[in-house]
C-alpha cells in the first residue's frame, strides 16, 4: 500500500477486469490513397486530351495564325516587307545565246585549203638548171654552174645571158610545183630573189646580176 491517502481514482471495483485509469487506445490513422490517385488519373486524361484531340478540333489555328504573322512582319534590318515578286531593276538571265557566242565554221578557209604551194612541192634535183652571165664578170656562169653540179643538181644550159638587163641576181621557175627547188637554189647561191614564170624552155633558170661573187 501507498502512504498517501486514497481519492476518488482509487475507487475502482475490486472485481472488475480493468484496474486504473485508461484511455481508450485509438485505431492508427492511415493514410487515403485514392484522391491522389484520381487526381492524377484526371490530370492525364486532361493531357491526352488536350494533346490528341484539340488539335483535330481545330483549337491550333491560333498558333497558325501567329507564326503566319511572324513571317509576314516587316524585316528589321530594311524597314520594308520583303517583296515576293522580283524587282523589275533585277537583271534576268537571258537564256538567249549570243550570236557571235556560237562558233561559225565559215570564219575562215580550212588549213588543208590555205596551204602554201611550198609546203606540197618538194625539192626535185633532177629537173635541169639552166645558169646565165648578166653581170659580164668572164667564166661567172660556168663557176655557178660547178657549185650547182656539186650540189647533186643536173646542170642544163650554160652561158651568157642575152635578155633584158638586170639589176640584180634572180632565180625563175615554172609554177609552183618547182618554188621548193628554186628557194633551195637561192639557198645554195645566195640569191634571195626567186620569180614565178613560164618565159622559159627550163623550169628552174639562174641569171647572174651584177655584183654577184
Amino acid at each position: 500500500m501507498t502512504r498517501y491517502a486514497r481519492d476518488e481514482f482509487d475507487k475502482v471495483p475490486e472485481a472488475a477486469s480493468r484496474q486504473g485509469v485508461h484511455r481508450t487506445a485509438s485505431a492508427p490513422s492511415r493514410v487515403r490513397l485514392w484522391p491522389i490517385l484520381a487526381m492524377g488519373v484526371a490530370a492525364l486524361a486532361i493531357g491526352l486530351v488536350s494533346f490528341l484531340i484539340l488539335p483535330k478540333l481545330g483549337f491550333n489555328t491560333t498558333a497558325s495564325q501567329a507564326s503566319a504573322s511572324v513571317e509576314s512582319a516587316p524585316l528589321a534590318g530594311t524597314g520594308t516587307a520583303p517583296s515576293a515578286t522580283p524587282s523589275a531593276s533585277a537583271p534576268v538571265a537571258s537564256t538567249v545565246p549570243s550570236a557571235s557566242s556560237e562558233p561559225t565554221q565559215d570564219a575562215g578557209p580550212s588549213p588543208e585549203s590555205t596551204a602554201p604551194a611550198s609546203q606540197q612541192a618538194v625539192v626535185d634535183r633532177t629537173q635541169a638548171v639552166a645558169i646565165y652571165n648578166a653581170a659580164g664578170t668572164a667564166g661567172l656562169a660556168s663557176r655557178v654552174g660547178g657549185t650547182v653540179q656539186g650540189d647533186g643538181w643536173r646542170l642544163g644550159q650554160v652561158g651568157n645571158w642575152s635578155g633584158a638587163p638586170q639589176k640584180s641576181s634572180v632565180i625563175f621557175y615554172a609554177g609552183p610545183q618547182h618554188l621548193a627547188s628554186a628557194q633551195a637554189l637561192a639557198g645554195l647561191l645566195n640569191i634571195p630573189t626567186v620569180v614565178d614564170s613560164t618565159e622559159f624552155q627550163s623550169p628552174l633558170v639562174v641569171v647572174l646580176g651584177p655584183g654577184y661573187r
